[in-house]
């Protein structure tokens, strides 16, 4: 009986979530405090109500109940307890049930954290997020119950399917829905402000915690799922534009420039029509992603579903959540105002280019993303749109922000003279140049290939260049700082005192300057040989030898394997063996493709099985794919380091003092000219 107190749980939530958002709405606009005081605990019964309905399909999972159908589908006895946990978010239904309760684990965090929020503000932010939790539970009752019997039960499951059963997949999907889910934060927040008419510095304060955080979650998840695509697909790539990866990347992007504009919002008053169409635009990605993902309009080893009913039901509801919120917009836009006014040469000017160009950017993945859709709804024909065509558009958008990542910290907020600081951040770009090109040199000139057209070696040294700029500033403001430091116990102990967004801004920057350098390097000096190979032969790679030593029988829990044995050696000095493996999964018979790593700091040595040149003879000659990868890992430390900045940015003190009263006055009816 768990699985029906699951859907008894599930079922119930759907009223609780619509009262609960349309009584503190109503009480938010009538100013009654009973309905008002209702949205706390609304919030925190929804995620109790569905916490359960997750445990019980969990449960179900764990002890192979496959009397339920969603367990029969994605699970079997023979899989092992962890990736049958992880299968409850394997396929379509249980992946909406975990999006469901991300969203009322948020919102229930909201009503905790949230006590020197106003009352009213605080029934309007848990009202629209409750909202929003109504329609993905009534399109889960509707459309994707998990909790669904088969009768009679299965006497076995199908079993999940073998690319996610992997480590990394445990952890990517709810870091990634975390990311997505937490941006309805800033959604509720914006149309929370648009609502009360209090566009100002006291919503850009409480908003932006939440966003930032939300940010740092979908930069996990992006980065486990890159890491993932690494290590299980054999290709040797780390992001390969396809679809669904820019489906969570496009929100990634507009998050970005969003967590920007709400620093200006709250600094300077500035940005406010710009930060709330953000807002809604970084929701609306997130929905849309769901769509790609779950409509069956997209093929991808990341899509889940394959049903159009689901698909226009998720655009349905996408329509109705950025209509809704762009119709309120234009309805409270006149009285926004203009916020505060700032010269051509400024720090508001540079992050409003700064988010010009992540939006633009953001665009031209969309549209890359979506065009071949269009174009066979229209009938006419099918098309791909690859790594071509988001290399030649996307990266050019890329290079000027870059730039623009290490000059902004010189530039003061309203008005700066650029003769007046010319000088340092010349001199710093003069040194990134000279020892980029150094750096090229020592190393050798790269014949970088990308797309069939051969670069010339200078892309590398621009890239190198840029990453260096970024991490010169970054290093030159600590050190500034800490030369002007004063107060009690010295220099040092004022430079650690500096509040948390100022270390969480320049270790995010650090952490893209990481990631360019790793980009540029590995796609400047990254080797690989495709061969064939029987026992006892060897392959010569950037000074590596690979010797292998054939293939032998093992035995998965629920799988077979042929592991090959590769000796690698760098001269004489034996390194380790690495182990590839080709699995065949024998409930699905789907063969699998392990690849073995050699991770280092500077470099990654990449093998990976093809198929056997006899397959009668899987102990002859093999394919082999040889790979060295010099600082991919510096790809993900770069992203791990962005996380980190933001998570030490949305810590910061300021964000646990209450504001005065004055700013949270509502918004003048006509523009302020200030």
């Amino acid at each position: 009986m768990i699985p029906e107190l699951g859907h008894f749980a599930l079922i119930l939530a759907v009223p609780v979530s619509l009262f609960a958002g349309v009584l503190a709405l109503l009480g938010a606009h009538g100013n009654d405090p009973r309905w008002i005081a209702l949205a706390r605990p609304g919030a925190r019964l929804i995620a109790f109500l569905l916490t359960l309905a997750y445990a019980a399909l969990t449960y179900a999972f764990a002890v192979n109940d496959f009397s339920v159908r969603y367990v029969a589908e994605h699970s079997n006895s023979l899989l092992p307890l962890p990736y049958r946990i992880a299968a409850v978010w394997g396929g379509h239904e249980g992946s909406l049930l975990l999006w469901a309760l991300m969203l009322a684990w948020w919102a229930c965090a909201v009503s905790f954290f949230s006590g020197r929020l106003a009352p009213a503000m605080r029934a309007r932010v848990l009202g629209t997020l409750a909202l929003v939790a109504f329609g993905f539970l009534l399109f889960i009752l509707c459309t994707s119950n998990p909790f669904l019997r088969l009768l009679p039960a299965a006497p076995e499951g199908r079993d999940l399917n073998p690319l996610l059963q992997d480590p990394g997949l445990i952890i990517h999907p709810p870091l990634l829905y975390m990311g997505y889910v937490g941006f309805s934060i800033a959604y509720a927040f914006a149309v929370a402000a648009l609502l009360a008419g209090r566009l100002d510095a006291a919503w850009a304060r409480w908003s932006r915690p939440w966003t930032t955080m939300a940010w740092v979650f979908l930069t996990l998840g992006i980065v486990m799922g890159s890491w993932w695509a690494y290590c299980e697909l054999g290709w040797g790539g780390w992001w390969f534009w396809d679809p669904v990866e820019n489906a969570s990347f496009m929100p990634w992007l507009v998050g970005t420039a969003l967590i920007h504009s709400l620093a200006v919002t709250e600094k300077r008053g500035s940005f406010r029509n710009w930060t709330v169409l953000l807002a809604i635009s970084t929701f609306s990605l997130s929905l849309l992603g769901t769509f790609l993902v779950r409509s069956g309009v997209l093929t991808s080893v990341h899509a889940f579903a394959a049903d159009p009913a689901r698909g226009i039901f998720i655009l349905v509801f996408l329509a109705i959540v950025a209509g809704a919120s762009l119709l309120l917009f234009v309805w409270r836009a006149p009285r926004v105002g203009l916020g505060g006014r700032f010269a051509l040469f400024s720090r508001e000017s540079l992050l409003l280019a700064n988010n010009v160009l992540l939006v633009v950017a953001a665009s031209t993945v969309l549209l890359g993303t979506l065009y071949p859709l269009l174009i066979d709804a229209l009938g006419q024909g099918k098309i791909s749109v690859g790594p071509p065509y988001f290399n030649t558009v996307f990266v050019p958008i890329m290079l000027p922000l870059l730039f623009l990542i290490g000059l902004g910290p010189f530039v003061r907020w309203k008005r700066d003279d650029w003769r007046e600081i010319i000088r340092v951040p010349g001199g710093l770009l003069l040194l990134a140049i000279f020892i980029a090109t150094l750096l090229v040199g020592l190393k050798g000139s790269p014949a970088i290939r990308i797309d069939r057209v051969l670069l010339l070696p200078f892309l590398v040294v621009f890239s190198l260049t840029l990453a260096l700029w970024i991490a010169f500033a970054a290093f030159f403001h600590l050190f500034r700082q800490a030369k002007a430091g004063r107060g009690a116990g010295g220099r040092v102990a004022a430079f650690i005192r500096q509040p948390l967004h100022f270390w969480g801004m320049h270790l995010a920057h650090l952490g893209v300057a990481v990631f360019v350098a790793g980009v540029a390097i590995v796609g400047g000096y990254a080797e690989e040989k495709d061969v064939k190979m029987a026992p006892g032969d060897t392959v010569t790679l950037a000074g590596h030898s690979f010797r292998f030593l054939g293939v032998r029988e093992v035995e998965g829990p629920n799988y077979t394997a042929l592991r090959g044995d590769m000796e690698v050696r760098q001269g004489a000095r034996l390194l380790r063996h690495l182990y590839p493996e080709k699995r065949f999964y024998r409930s699905s018979a789907m063969p699998m493709t392990e690849a073995a790593i050699d991770a280092g700091f500077w470099r990654d040595l990449y093998v990976s099985l093809g198929e056997p040149i006899d397959r009668a003879n899987p102990a002859g000659e093999w394919a082999v794919r040889v790979y060295e990868k010099p600082l991919i890992g510096w790809i993900w430390a770069g992203c791990l380091l962005m996380a980190a900045g933001g998570f030490l940015a949305a810590l910061d003190r300021r964000y646990r003092k209450r504001l005065p009263a004055a700013a949270s006055a509502p918004l003048p009816p006509s523009s302020d000219p200030a």
